[in-house]
């Protein structure tokens, strides 16, 4: 099948199926006209992959996780760490965005939110920028 039907069918847009072909994450078959010729096998690859993405795995973990895939002699704790590892990425970008909620909920209870030009929301992030020094005209 050609990639539009392959996009159909894995639920991946076709420029994202060109690029994974590009990155070498699969690699289809040519027809004898030159054109790609995705089989059954080929889209349950790009499904394994949409699915892994959905689940937020990197590139090159999905790169690992297909690879383990298509191993049948492969161990599963390889699998395992991959995943915990993932698990823990996760778990710190949860604590740094829920540090940026509570720096913004401070900051946002700490403007009048009035007709006044004097800002704590700015002037936190010019502190910041500028190692807390105003800015010189």
């Amino acid at each position: 099948m050609n990639v539009g039907a392959a996009a159909e069918r894995s639920g991946l847009p076709a420029k994202t199926i060109r690029y994974y072909e590009e990155i070498g994450l699969i690699a289809p078959a040519r027809a004898g006209n030159g054109y790609r010729d995705y089989s059954g096998d080929d889209i349950h690859r790009l499904a394994f992959l949409r699915r892994a993405r959905n689940l937020g795995f990197s590139i090159d973990d999905c790169r690992q996780l297909m690879a383990l895939y298509q191993d049948r002699s492969r161990a599963s704790h390889d699998v395992r760490e991959i995943a915990a590892a993932h698990v823990s990425a996760i778990e710190e970008k949860v604590r740094e965005l829920q540090s940026m909620r509570a720096t913004l909920q401070k900051l946002i209870h700490a403007c009048h939110g009035d007709d006044r030009p004097d800002c704590p929301i700015l002037d936190d992030m010019a502190g910041a920028a500028e190692g807390s020094r105003a800015p010189t005209a």
